[in-house]
């Protein structure tokens, strides 16, 4: 493990992007200068953040620093998710095969589908009437 005092990654997920920093601490989880419980309404998405963490049992040891913004609450957390695999990839590069196989480390490429002229939607059609 790299002897240094904050690693930063940059994860992503449909409109949401993430900033985070990995420092040495007691596991606790800051997001926009909030407390991660105060910040997201659903425990889920708390858990969501910790997943890497847990996977190599580091998130009694690393305190998470996160600035996101953009997307929904989701892909928030799952930007903040994949900006700590990366993190943790750049901190101990062991841990890369690890983090690789639960799919943290790929970027989720879905996103909302533009909107195409002649339609009230991406792939909606007005409705037909033969009269």
């Amino acid at each position: 493990m790299a002897d240094t005092t904050e690693i930063r990654a940059t994860g992503r997920r449909k409109e949401a992007s993430a900033s985070v920093r990995l420092v040495p601490g007691t596991g606790r989880v800051t997001i926009n200068d909030r407390v991660g419980e105060d910040y997201f309404h659903r425990q889920t998405h708390l858990a969501t953040v910790r997943q890497p963490l847990v996977l190599v049992q580091r998130h009694d040891s690393l305190d998470v620093l996160a600035s996101v913004k953009g997307g929904g609450e989701t892909g928030q957390a799952e930007a903040i998710r994949h900006g700590i695999a990366r993190a943790l990839c750049a901190l101990d590069p062991e841990l890369r095969p690890v983090v690789k196989k639960a799919g943290f480390l790929t970027r989720d490429p879905r996103a909302k589908e533009r909107k195409k002229y002649g339609r009230p939607g991406a792939r909606k059609r007005f409705q037909y009437s033969k009269r």
